[in-house]
């Protein structure tokens, strides 16, 4: 059998000609002009983009009124799980200035998977108010959250102005913090994957 050089595109799958096959994604926190977090998440998913901007619902409360609002948790930050290619694509957006770096380097900072994945988890299943403390905390014990709604969680015990919080430390953000009662959690196991 004689192939043409033509026909060779017909042995190779469509994804394979013109892209390298392993494009490895990395959670990346793109910097965002105020108030246009909600705006630019609409703009990358639209793009294909996966992307997450951490939003709670809160209360607020008036003498007449009450209306929930959403409250961005940490403003003027993107969080965009892209690969090479798309981490380009993210900085053609206007208000989009940059990505996050660590002090002293160039290429941008990133979220280690484990961590994101336990911080979605803390937002989507929490009932009570969720709170980023930017100031050093020492490190707790690591825990698991065995009753309520966060059930399953992974992080650190922690003890924040004299109450017990569950934290989960995001790498150059600080930690998300949550009130627990110190019944709900027992000691995460010592042979666990809880390293980030």
């Amino acid at each position: 059998m004689i192939i043409k050089k033509n026909d060779d595109r017909n042995l190779l799958p469509t994804d394979v000609i013109g892209r390298s096959v392993a494009r490895s994604k990395r959670w990346l926190v793109a910097i965002v002009r105020i108030c246009h977090e909600k705006k630019t998440s609409e703009r990358l998913t639209k793009m294909g983009i996966e992307n997450f901007l951490p939003i709670q619902q809160e209360v607020h409360q008036w003498s007449d009124r009450r209306k929930v609002v959403d409250r961005v948790l940490l403003p003027m930050m993107i969080f965009v799980h892209v690969d090479p290619q798309e981490q380009k694509e993210v900085l053609t957006l206007s208000a989009i200035s940059r990505y996050m770096v660590l002090r002293g380097e160039s290429t941008p900072a990133v979220i280690p998977d484990q961590q994101m994945l336990r911080f979605k988890f803390m937002l989507d299943y929490s009932d009570e108010t969720i709170s980023m403390s930017t100031s050093p905390l020492a490190p707790g014990e690591k825990i698991r959250v065995i009753k309520g709604p966060l059930a399953g969680l992974e992080g650190e015990l922690v003890n924040v102005n004299g109450k017990s919080k569950v934290a989960v430390r995001l790498t150059m953000l600080g930690c998300a913090c949550v009130d627990i009662p110190a019944g709900c959690v027992e000691p995460a196991s010592e042979n666990g994957d809880f390293n980030d």
